[in-house]
């Protein structure tokens, strides 16, 4: 009989065992680095362009970071790196180019959702200027990302943490990034219509926090701006299927709003997206008040000139050296 106990209590520590370390080893892939477990292709509409897109995102080496090639253009280099520093242009979007001139548009939602999800290196290849809007939100990106998968690589992740204020300020409006234990992201908008109004969010910003709290919210714009952009060259892929429009005081949009303050966590959500072209995820606050992706990429600038504002750092760096 006692030989029976001593083998039950065996094979349950046997199990606790186990469990413990793969607790263990989900607990310390946290810190490494991620990219998809396999390739995943889609299509869709470019907000400005109007075109339909191809796009397939790919696995990367470590190190890589996130990466655009252009596969229609032969004559240049295709390819595109994201990074702080490639910013050409945020008139309604950002976007990014290389010294051949070659460009990719309306980055931001893709690049939030990689974020949210902590992918670190990936290869985003594309047949056309810009990254399809889908519905306006990220939510198409994070089914698309899901289905994909993703896996742990063989290298620890470096958190750029912030260690001083960093400002920038331009018309009444501001962008800061300043010391926090984690990710935290604060907005503020102020629009002269009752459907937006004064909204504000603040909030830690996880993979939990970036599915449930913002990743639905859609972009939106004013119907009386739609024929001067058009005229631009812009918004030829908008409609009412990926932006919400308003007109005066109004929502067009059939189904109305996903959250009465869907605005407002879309500006967080761009931001994020803006702010993951620094090459690493963030420790620290980031507070915007009316910023929009000039701003943004203003504040991701002077970050890069102030190097005792910030470090390269390693949270929970003891647990990931005792592996």
């Amino acid at each position: 009989m006692q030989r029976n106990v001593s083998g039950l209590m065996g094979g349950e520590g046997a199990r606790c065992a186990v469990m413990a370390a793969q607790n263990r080893r989900e607990e310390l892939s946290a810190y490494a680095q991620h990219t998809l477990a396999a390739p995943v292709s889609f299509r869709g509409v470019g907000l400005h362009t109007g075109q339909t897109i191809a796009v397939t995102l790919s696995p990367a080496a470590v190190n890589t970071g996130i990466r655009f090639i252009r596969t229609d253009v032969v004559d240049r280099d295709p390819v595109v790196r994201a990074h702080g520093e490639a910013v050409c242009q945020t008139r309604l979007g950002t976007v990014i180019g290389n010294v051949d001139g070659v460009t990719v548009s309306t980055i931001e939602h893709l690049m939030a959702c990689l974020c949210g999800l902590g992918v670190d290196n990936l290869t985003v290849e594309l047949d056309g200027p810009e990254v399809p809007i889908m519905d306006g939100s990220c939510e198409p990106f994070l089914a698309i990302l899901d289905r994909a998968g993703r896996r742990p690589q063989q290298a620890r992740r470096r958190y750029i943490e912030i260690l001083d204020r960093v400002e920038v300020v331009e018309d009444g409006k501001s962008a800061t990034l300043c010391p926090a234990d984690s990710f935290e992201v604060a907005f503020e908008i102020l629009f002269d219509t009752s459907a937006i109004g004064r909204q504000r969010v603040d909030l830690v910003v996880d993979e939990m926090s970036f599915r449930h709290d913002l990743a639905a919210s859609r972009t939106f714009g004013f119907l009386s701006e739609v024929e001067a952009l058009r005229a631009a060259g812009l918004a030829r892929g908008g409609s009412l299927d990926t932006v919400v429009v308003i007109e005066g005081d109004t929502i067009l949009n059939p189904g109305g709003l996903r959250r009465g303050d869907e605005f407002v966590r879309h500006k967080a959500l761009d931001a994020i997206g803006d702010l993951y072209l620094l090459g690493a995820p963030l420790l620290g606050r980031y507070e915007g008040l009316y910023a929009g992706h000039g701003l943004n990429n203003a504040l991701v600038r002077a970050l890069l000139e102030r190097p005792d504002a910030w470090r390269f750092s390693a949270p929970h760096e003891a647990l990931a050296q005792a592996v």
